[in-house]
């Protein structure tokens, strides 16, 4: 599609669930697909309501085809029975998350995909073709991806329509089992629309979660025969959230090496890092981590095994990091840890039998010593770098960040069948 100056942030008839229908909002909900990866997870909530959104989004069968038509004729059984019903006019939604004193407001509506829309990662393209497949079959956007812009700051534009529509009741509130509580609104008002119109047509959105999602509307939309900007495919559900007004939180994400044993693992650094004893807990681990200058990672084995390792080898990083990159890029962790240590020093390819990728540093470390294998502990990069990098077109490397919080999955769906258009 040809490329505007600006976002296109479109309403949509939100199709949200009945709650006289369901036990709870709570018990339908769930994180993100790619969050929700385990079966044990997968089962925990199918058994929290016969309804709950991971039966749409996840839905298991012994092939991709069955999946996803299972996940269609779900959608369409749930709309006839009144599970979910479709809102009776065409909203942007105000959503707002909330836990202690992190709160994070946001609208959601049908993006544009002409767009300046700046992704950080790159996709893999068995999991956009797995995404499209699940979604052409059902008609729908399951889930908002998040997607971040800078605004100026002050309660003008889109963030004066948000902090006038939280003063109003919600449509709906719950609070999941990670403690966020979460409220939406519906904005249908033809002054609010405009005002928000006017201010995100000035502005570009960074992918802070949800590149597969992206790249899946983009396949959708160029598979779709003769369609059009105004096609119902040119768009798809994001949450937009003002960085400047609401900063969003950028957290690690970290590796496991099931197959590298941490005897092995320093063994092979043959003098590319310094590597050093940390004695206490994980706690003084990480915090002696973000208190080191440089590039620097932290090796696990256990509860009771940490190794800074930091100082690298400068001739080594010349020689093994490519030259035709920026040098924030350059000097990013994850690069150094996947061009030098994956790559060079350990030799371990980046496949999900060799490599994991874990959120919380408890699992990180708990997994690594189950498998007798090493966990390499990572530091957040800022969103600052990251948007610079995107803004050059640099990709980071993959599983480099995670954004959040991330939005709850079931409150509002978008379908793109007949009864929406």
């Amino acid at each position: 599609m040809t490329s505007t100056d600006g976002l296109r942030l479109l309403p949509f008839r939100g199709l949200r669930y009945d709650q006289d229908r369901v036990s709870s909002l709570t018990a339908v909900t769930s994180p993100p697909y790619d969050v929700v990866v385990r079966p044990d997870g997968v089962r925990h909530l199918e058994t929290a309501d016969p309804y709950n959104i991971v039966r749409l989004i996840l839905p298991h069968a012994a092939d991709p085809t069955t999946r996803h038509r299972q996940a269609a004729d779900t959608l369409r059984r749930w709309r006839a029975e009144g599970v979910l019903t479709q809102d009776a006019e065409p909203a942007l939604y105000v959503y707002e998350q909330r836990s202690g004193e992190l709160l994070q407001r946001g609208l959601i509506g049908a993006l544009g995909l002409d767009g300046p829309v700046l992704p950080h990662e790159g996709v893999i393209p068995e999991v956009v073709e797995d995404r499209a497949a699940l979604m052409r079959a059902a008609a729908a956007n399951f889930e908002p991806l998040l997607l971040s812009y800078r605004g100026q700051g002050t309660a003008t534009g889109a963030a004066a329509v948000i902090e006038r529509t939280v003063e109003r009741d919600p449509l709906l509130a719950t609070t999941t089992e990670d403690g966020f509580a979460h409220r939406l609104w519906a904005v249908t008002d033809p002054a609010d629309l405009g005002a928000i119109h006017d201010d995100l047509s000035r502005r570009q959105a960074l992918i802070a979660d949800g590149h597969h999602r992206w790249a899946t509307y983009q396949r959708l939309y160029e598979q779709q025969p003769g369609a059009t900007a105004a096609s119902p495919w040119a768009s798809g559900l994001v949450l937009l959230v003002d960085t400047a007004r609401y900063p969003l939180q950028v957290r690690a994400i970290h590796r496991v090496l099931p197959h590298l044993p941490p005897a092995k693992a320093l063994a092979d650094l043959a003098g590319a890092f310094r590597a050093r004893s940390l004695p206490g807990d994980l706690p003084a681990a990480l915090e002696t981590l973000q208190e080191t200058p440089g590039t620097a990672f932290v090796l696990a084995g256990g509860p009771d095994s940490f190794h800074l390792l930091d100082r690298p080898d400068p001739g080594l990083l010349d020689r093994t990091i490519r030259r035709d990159r920026p040098e924030a890029w350059r000097q990013l962790d994850a690069t150094v840890l996947h061009s030098v240590l994956l790559d060079e020093v350990w030799h371990i390819p980046d496949h999900p039998s060799d490599i994991s990728y874990l959120h919380h540093t408890g699992a990180a470390v708990e997994q690594a010593a189950r498998h007798g294998g090493t966990a390499v502990l990572m530091r957040a990069t800022s969103e600052e770098t990251v948007r610079q990098l995107a803004e050059h077109g640099v990709t980071m490397p993959r599983k480099s960040t995670s954004f959040g919080p991330k939005p709850a999955t079931g409150l509002v769906l978008r379908v793109l069948d007949d009864r929406e258009a």
